[in-house]
């Protein structure tokens, strides 16, 4: 338990330190090596397109990151006078679960309390994903796939330019690291251009594992399911795959796609306020 919890600190510093390198490289490195093509007219340079299509990748995926961790699942155990006494400390240890006696409720252990359609607890954001934060959590992966892709073609043509290679060839970028090793511990090549390198082996693993997970959720959305859920083998009522869109997303759907806004309009929230 004291190593999960520790995860749980340990992994969002990670996230936002990233996020920060990954915003140091793009504002100061790429987008002003882009400048130097004269043939570019400054208007439609390709920096301020690229620039202009990082911040808005960046800030949806900040955004609703941020939107996760501030849309927390509600602790129904408050409301349903649940967790005194004896029963918190038969979750604590184990021997019975919440979810027996609420259909699609679980207790989370690192923190503390009985969630609605409880899904997963996310250690990147620290807190629990529910009906609450699943459509911002869905976001937040999908953009941050996207940043991560469009870092990985910014990095690449960075150094490109710099090392004067072409990666035409797919074996290129496979074999670009422990060529570019040898390179650097032999003299050749920069500190900074090693860790620009190395960055794109992390934008392409974090950015093929967002985008894995996101399609992932998507699938049991369609299906009405949760992770605990299948996890569980718990059966749940097959329903219209419209439905259980709607049920996550909301009928605003492409605001939030657009811009990194609270859940509107989902059904949970209209049953709720009945």
């Amino acid at each position: 338990m004291l190593v999960l919890k520790l995860l749980n600190v340990v992994a969002p510093a990670y996230f936002l330190c990233i996020s920060l390198v990954t915003f140091v490289l793009q504002i100061f490195v790429f987008i002003p090596s882009m400048f130097r093509d004269p043939s570019t007219t400054p208007l439609f340079s390709p920096a301020l397109l690229h620039g202009a299509l990082f911040l808005f990748l960046s800030a949806n995926a900040l955004g609703n990151y941020v939107l996760v961790i501030q849309s927390s699942p509600e602790d129904l155990g408050k409301d349903l006078n649940l967790g005194k006494g004896a029963e918190v400390a038969d979750w604590l240890d184990g021997s019975r679960s919440p979810g027996s006696a609420l259909p699609s409720t679980h207790f989370c252990r690192l923190c503390a309390r009985v969630t609605q359609r409880h899904d997963h607890h996310c250690f990147f954001t620290g807190n629990c994903i529910g009906s609450r934060n699943m459509r911002n959590f869905i976001m937040f992966c999908l953009y941050t796939s996207l940043a991560c892709l469009d870092s990985l073609v910014a990095g690449m043509a960075y150094i490109s330019a710099t090392l004067s290679m072409s990666f035409a060839d797919p074996l290129a970028f496979l074999t670009l690291l422990p060529h570019s090793i040898s390179q650097f511990f032999s003299g050749a090549l920069l500190s900074s251009e090693m860790f620009v390198i190395l960055m794109l082996y992390l934008w392409l693993g974090i950015g093929l594992a967002c985008a894995g997970f996101c399609c992932h959720q998507m699938l049991l959305i369609l299906r009405g399911q949760t992770r605990y859920q299948v996890r569980k083998g718990m059966v749940v009522r097959a329903r219209p795959w419209r439905e259980n869109l709607q049920e996550v997303f909301g009928k605003k759907w492409l605001l939030g796609l657009l811009i990194p806004v609270l859940n509107v309009e989902s059904n949970y929230r209209r049953q709720k306020e009945k």
